[in-house]
């Protein structure tokens, strides 16, 4: 057997002591400081079990609701995916994975998808899991009447249904390869049924890894962990936590660098070369679709216009975006949806900065001189401000003059996101095509923040869900990308990459997931306490 086989499996048996390690390290060779080297390593990237998490993070509003039907920005969504769960998850592999439904399987030709529960499984108060709660969840997201942000997604699902007492059947109006994944979208959670189709949205009984014991939104959620938890020892290390909402990028920076908490997200990328810097602190950076946008309403004058519209386009100064705003965490966005980590990304679609295309589309336009708001606040994503200002300097070369808002930070998604002209704001990033095109590009999409309006995306969204064929599948979904970015609402200068920051006692293990920033929001539960 290979030496390198002997360590791992020596590093694997957690049985096995320090001591023991060394003399086995020792008869194969490696020097003690070799040896030490690699103990130390592997016992870093060993779960443990035990201690107290704080986290400071952006992205909360005192309008928060454990409903998570409204959830929309990162703070719920961690605090929902440390005490519910969902039928299934992103792993730290970005690969679909078994929460509450233990395995799926669909039909031949993929209209019609069988999820077979887990079993033994309760929520905190005590009540068994049933088929009743599932498909009564469900139902939260479907239908004329529902608000939910997951409206879009789920529209193609004709009918759900209990088999017996630990299957559902999902059935779909189209065909859907990839519709498993659309049980991950954060905004579903499984929570109990109240009876007569109707699901507690608002309950504090999950089925997770860990038990809610305090709820102030906007403010500070508290955790324990769930000892009744079907996770067992894989998830859920921490024998509580708390999340506290610090909005401000500096004071959430502060605490971090003081032991205030021990782990934040979005560290302003300004600084954060200063931040490299502290000894006890590490910075995650994973590449992502993080998509920052800037939707405009086109109901509103002047943005109903396209040619203003891609005036804007080729004026806005991508790399400059990159440079000051993302500080180099970035990669350049074309106004597509769609961002470098999908599969079917179009790298081909350009739309390059050339100002005197920009000011002959404002003259066609009849635009010349136009005065517009642009709505900004750093909840959006770090350094919007900043961004806004640039954008501001740029616009004013081909004529357009922008008077940049700066919003409050608490309620902007509430009072400012979807609602004001023209605003700043981002995409957290989806783990398959269909689900950011369902939610905030299909023309009736409660997310469609712009309110874009391309018969022919709508077509090919439907289509390339259930279209099995690669090369076909990739060909409509570069066509969407191409429809959106010459006739989209939406400036996209940029994806970003999902940045962290925290004590180095913090344990995270080799691979940090996406589909959504905060180790797709299952940080809680994923990340442990090394000492």
């Amino acid at each position: 057997m290979e030496d390198k086989t002997i360590l791992t499996r020596m590093l694997a048996d957690r049985h096995i002591t320090r001591r023991q390690f060394m003399v086995g390290a020792s008869a194969l060779g490696l020097t003690a400081t070799m040896a030490s080297g690699i103990w130390t390593q592997a016992q870093a990237m060993t779960p443990k079990k035990g201690g107290h998490l704080k986290a400071g993070l952006n992205d909360a509003n005192t309008v928060d609701s454990l409903d998570s039907a409204t959830y929309n920005a990162t703070t719920m969504i961690v605090v929902s995916r440390s005490f519910r769960d969902s039928l299934v998850d992103v792993g730290q592999d970005n690969k679909a994975t078994p929460a509450l439904a233990e395995s799926w399987e669909p039909s031949d030709d993929a209209t019609s998808w069988r999820f077979k529960l887990r079993k033994g499984v309760e929520f905190s108060n005590g009540k068994s899991l049933t088929v009743e709660d599932v498909v009564d969840s469900v139902n939260v997201h479907r239908g004329e009447d529902s608000k939910s942000g997951a409206k879009g997604v789920f529209s193609g699902i004709t009918d759900v249904k209990a088999d017996g007492k630990d299957v559902v059947v999902v059935t779909l109006k189209d065909a859907n390869a990839d519709f498993p994944f659309l049980f991950t979208d954060y905004h579903f959670t499984v929570t109990p049924s109240l009876g007569e189709g109707k699901s507690d949205v608002l309950s504090r009984h999950g089925t997770g890894a860990y038990l809610l014991k305090e709820f102030e939104p906007g403010i500070k959620t508290t955790l324990e962990r769930n000892p009744n938890s079907w996770h067992g020892d894989q998830t859920g290390f921490f024998d509580t936590a708390e999340i506290i909402a610090i909005l401000d990028d500096n004071a959430r920076q502060t605490a971090l660098i003081t032991g205030s908490v021990d782990v934040i997200n979005r560290p302003a990328l300004k600084t954060i070369s200063r931040l490299k810097k502290v000894p006890h602190v590490d910075i995650q950076a994973v590449k992502s679709n993080l998509a920052f946008t800037h939707p405009m309403r086109t109901n509103i004058k002047p943005f109903d216009n396209n040619d203003f519209r891609q005036a804007l386009k080729h004026a806005l100064p991508r790399q400059e975006f990159i440079d000051k705003v993302l500080y180099g965490y970035g990669s350049i966005g074309n106004d597509q949806p769609l961002g470098p980590g999908f599969l079917n990304y179009d790298p081909s679609i350009s739309n390059e900065l050339d100002l005197d295309l920009a000011k002959s589309l404002i003259k066609k336009a009849g635009l010349d001189g136009v005065k517009i708001d642009l709505s900004a606040a750093d909840t959006s994503y770090g350094g919007a401000v900043d961004a806004a200002v640039i954008f501001q300097e740029a616009f004013a070369k081909i004529g357009v003059n922008v008077n940049v808002v700066q919003e409050p930070k608490d309620g902007y998604w509430t009072n400012v996101w979807n609602k004001k002209p023209f605003c700043t704001c981002y995409w957290g990033p989806r783990p398959v095509e269909d689900m950011i095109l369902s939610i905030a590009y299909l023309s009736d999409a409660p997310w469609n923040d712009s309110l874009i309006n391309i018969p022919r995306v709508d077509e090919l969204v439907i289509k390339a869900r259930g279209e099995l064929d690669a090369a076909k599948r990739k060909a409509m979904y570069s066509e969407v990308q191409m429809l959106i970015a010459k006739q989209g609402a939406t400036l996209i200068p940029a994806f970003g990459q999902d940045v962290s920051a925290t004590n180095k006692k913090i344990g995270i293990g080799d691979k940090v997931g996406g589909g959504w920033e905060m180790d797709g929001g299952h940080f809680v539960k994923r990340w442990w306490m090394n000492g």
